[in-house]
């Protein structure tokens, strides 16, 4: 046989390079979700795995170690990020007792690497965005005592090399305050601690986890149009020197390229922890609005082509926040906060969304158990002078996030957003005939008060020990200030 001539050789080189490239540089992380429960009526776990396998989702961060959740989870060979809230972490600074037995109970007790009987459970995340900005030193001094005694934990427990720690950062964690990703940096006060985060994660060979939220950007960013945080191609470019950026997500992503460069860390692997869009309780916020950035941001993240100062390398993992609609999540923020799901509260999808599985369109929850179809609204054939102050006092505890303007039950007329803050009441406390009382202004029907987009919903049947479970501690961190500010807007 000849020998290969030259040409040969080199078009088998080039071939076999870019193969190469490909399997490395150039892989498209996964995408998961996040699966939150701050809701006063939770969608029951075991549904919640239903839907995240009809969907053909691989991966889920949840932000506790939820027994009810973890149980659902065990065997279904999706992978897993539990999680300690932020009040947890001075006692794990301060404790390895009390840091090996939170892993023995939490991440030993349910663990499977290949998933079989038990739970993938891939990352323990330490904290809930303890760094943002709005904490201030409350939580920052324990995060690194806490993430050492974990990590500690982990190895006695034979598992430092299936499961990662990790810390998920708040998208104010890195700034620049040109806006430029030239000029990103971690805010000052946070330097030693990244430092030491990012020491150790490199050690351990875990990913850095952030929150990026063009969203939020875009309402506090006058200079970012909603188009470019759209990933729509008509949006006016960014320049920064010689790079070129298309989109917001670019622009905050290499800000924090740029950010771990200059600590140190330039090659740090990065996990897009949290980042969506929401569909309500506020101006552009819509499920058609919505849609557009998801498909926009998946179509980027498949595209392959990485960000100007990471090109073809896309991040490691993306998780999208979030899953379903949590009707108890503090709206300190704004009243978006409790509508970032691409699920409603009780899984049904509210637009199209390819998660890059080959599935047409999302699958819906099935066999969902309601309450009765009855709704609380006011009763016109009664003297209705306070029936303002009657709803101010119902939105105080329910979820009356809609009304806000911009929102979806905004241009309710008055007294149909009186109805509006009666049912959400209503529904919030099971349907029991005294919650609808309101000085005798309430009336129940079952005749569904909906209008156009404006739903007027009817709450989830659970148990009254998941109740229990689930609700009572979230129904105490009501920022009732916050809700009682949004009402005296739009009851007047």
């Amino acid at each position: 046989m000849p020998p290969p001539n030259l040409t040969s050789l080199v078009l088998l080189f080039i071939i076999l390079s870019a193969l190469a490239s490909m399997g490395s540089d150039s892989v498209v992380g996964a995408i998961g979700v996040n699966w939150g429960t701050t809701a006063s009526h939770p969608l029951p776990p075991a549904k919640v795995v239903e839907l995240l396998k009809s969907n053909n989702i691989t991966k889920v961060k949840l932000f506790d170690a939820d027994p009810l959740a973890l149980q659902a989870l065990s065997g279904s060979n999706i992978a897993v990020t539990v999680s300690i809230p932020n009040s947890m972490l001075k006692t794990f600074n301060s404790s390895m007792k009390a840091a090996q037995s939170w892993v023995h109970d939490n991440v030993t007790r349910y663990f499977s690497s290949s998933g079989g009987t038990g739970v993938r459970i891939e990352y323990v995340a330490v904290g809930d965005e303890p760094f943002h900005i709005s904490y201030g030193e409350q939580f920052r001094p324990f995060v690194i005592g806490a993430v050492i005694n974990i990590q500690t934990a982990l190895t006695k427990a034979n598992l430092a090399g299936d499961v990662k720690v990790v810390v998920p950062c708040s998208f104010d964690t890195f700034q620049s305050e040109s806006s430029l990703p030239s000029k990103g940096h971690f805010r000052p006060e946070l330097n030693k601690t990244m430092i030491e985060l990012l020491a150790f994660l490199s050690k351990c060979h875990s990913p850095f986890f952030v929150t990026i939220s063009p969203f939020i950007s875009f309402r506090l960013n006058k200079n970012i149009s909603l188009d470019f945080a759209l990933f729509k191609e008509t949006a006016r470019s960014h320049n920064d020197s010689h790079k070129k950026y298309k989109n917001s997500f670019d622009l905050s992503y290499d800000t924090l390229v740029t950010a771990l460069s200059t600590v140190g860390f330039p090659e740090m692997d990065i996990v897009v922890a949290q980042i969506g869009w929401p569909t309500d309780g506020a101006a552009n916020a819509s499920s058609s609005t919505a849609e557009t950035f998801m498909k926009g941001l998946i179509d980027h993240l498949h595209s392959k082509s990485g960000t100007p100062l990471r090109p073809r390398k896309p991040p490691l993992e993306t998780y999208i926040f979030s899953l379903l609609d949590e009707d108890q999540r503090s709206t300190a923020t704004g009243n978006f906060e409790r509508h970032w799901g691409v699920f409603t509260f009780d899984g049904q999808a509210k637009y199209h969304l390819n998660f890059g599985q080959n599935a047409k369109s999302l699958v819906n929850a099935q066999n969902v158990e309601y309450l009765p179809s009855r709704w609380c609204v006011v009763n016109n054939n009664k003297v209705l002078s306070n029936a303002t102050a009657s709803a101010l006092e119902a939105c105080s505890s329910a979820d009356c996030s809609a009304l806000t303007p911009g929102g979806s039950c905004y241009n309710l007329s008055w007294p149909g957003n009186i109805s509006y803050a009666f049912n959400s009441y209503y529904q919030q406390h099971d349907q029991t005939p005294n919650s609808c009382n309101f000085g005798g202004l309430g009336l129940i029907t079952t005749v569904d008060p909906s209008v156009n987009n404006c739903r007027f919903s009817v709450e989830l049947f659970i148990s009254h020990s998941t109740s229990l479970h689930r609700s009572y501690i979230f129904r105490l961190m009501i920022l009732l200030t916050a809700n009682a500010f949004v009402c005296i807007l739009i009851f007047t």
